[in-house]
């Protein structure tokens, strides 16, 4: 299929693009996104993922960082060697996540405050008849029994 006539134009060089800039931005935009916020405001670009993570403290391999004893052959003490500890240059990073992950979890599974406050004012003024106040109540895990909240268990 011919192209049409005047449509194609050489291409000029871009003298006035920064090309350092170009290839940066183009290189972070290739690399993934860190989803850890302590992880990503740390982790240095110029160094490889190997190295960011041994500064922070955290391992790439698993296997290696916790190594199994082999039962089979018994090596004499003199034959063990300790490997160097790598040295931690950011140990912040760690610290902020141990803190994290010690918090306690919010409970995602409650009602929520509308409903309590309606159930619980049905209850206190129509007591267990259910079919004057309205409420039926199927047996589902987000339905509480009027006795339930009538004792006063249900808080959110």
């Amino acid at each position: 299929m011919p192209k049409a006539k005047g449509k194609t134009r050489r291409q000029k060089f871009g003298y006035n693009v920064n090309r350092k800039r170009l290839n940066r931005n183009a290189r972070r935009k290739a690399a993934p996104r860190i989803e850890c916020s302590h992880i990503r405001h740390a982790w240095d670009h110029a160094k490889s993922v190997r190295q960011n993570l041994a500064e922070m403290g955290l391992a790439v391999d698993p296997n290696k960082a916790v190594p199994l004893r082999k039962r089979k052959v018994k090596a004499m003490e003199v034959d063990i060697e300790e490997r160097p500890k790598e040295l931690v240059r950011k140990p912040y990073v760690l610290n902020d996540l141990e803190a994290e992950a010690s918090l306690p979890e919010k409970k995602g599974n409650t009602l929520s405050r509308d409903l309590i406050d309606y159930v619980r004012y049905m209850v206190e003024n129509h007591g267990e008849d259910y079919k004057v106040s309205g409420l039926v109540f199927s047996p589902g895990p987000q339905a509480p029994s009027p006795d339930f909240c009538k004792r006063g268990h249900w808080h959110s």
